[in-house]
């Protein structure tokens, strides 16, 4: 079980080197704060109308917003993340354990591997912290493997936000109370660290995190 605690504790963790750095300013936080409360795992409609409201006051546009939105709509995936491996553990029965290597992909799959991954540095931080999905979602569905990666990349491909905002946002979402998905949480903060984020802004984003409330149910 991971507590927010644990949470805390990893940040510390992985933040020894880093150096305090500026501090969040209001707009970033009051967006974290919206993101954390829109997204799946909160869901707190009114509480994020708050926060939208309060953001549209600090300067943000709805296309800053929104883009908010696609960015935690991704959570879903760590059900994908999640599923494949329980599935893929499953499949890999005594026999199939026993046999030669996985066979070379086939043409469609190689394909989609080439466009997806690539020789990119990025890919091997994900495997890092979520090991053998790839690979195991490619194996299941070649749909499912192409269509992760185009819904995942929407708010990427925009700019209405900096980059280090949306590391923030992600990491702080899967920081939440209801939700403590510690590699996602790993993965964006190192991402942020790497753009700049010292010590204050990611403990402030952890922070507003821990203070999301619990899933309220939608009427």
């Amino acid at each position: 079980m991971v507590t927010l605690s644990d949470i805390r504790e990893e940040a510390t963790r992985l933040l020894q080197a880093a150096d305090a750095g500026p501090v969040l300013d209001d707009l970033s936080c009051t967006l974290i704060a919206f993101a954390v409360r829109i997204s799946v795992t909160t869901l707190d409609s009114e509480g994020a109308r708050q926060q939208a409201r309060l953001a549209m006051d600090l300067g943000a546009s709805t296309d800053q917003l929104h883009e908010v939105v696609l960015l935690v709509s991704g959570l879903g995936v760590h059900s994908l993340f999640e599923g494949t491996r329980l599935v893929n553990e499953l499949s890999a029965t005594p026999a199939s354990n026993a046999a030669s290597p996985t066979p070379p992909l086939d043409e469609t799959r190689q394909q989609l591997w080439d466009k997806w991954i690539g020789t990119g540095g990025y890919w091997q931080g994900f495997e890092r912290e979520v090991p053998g999905f790839l690979a195991n979602l490619l194996k299941a569905s070649h749909e499912g493997f192409d269509a992760f990666f185009r819904y995942c990349a929407v708010p990427w491909k925009s700019s209405h936000l900096p980059v280090l905002t949306k590391e923030l946002i992600s990491m702080a979402a899967d920081a939440t109370p209801t939700h403590r998905f510690m590699p996602g949480m790993r993965l964006h903060l190192g991402n942020a660290i790497k753009m700049g984020a010292g010590r204050a802004m990611v403990m402030k984003a952890l922070e507003i995190a821990a203070a999301a409330p619990e899933h309220p149910g939608v009427a």
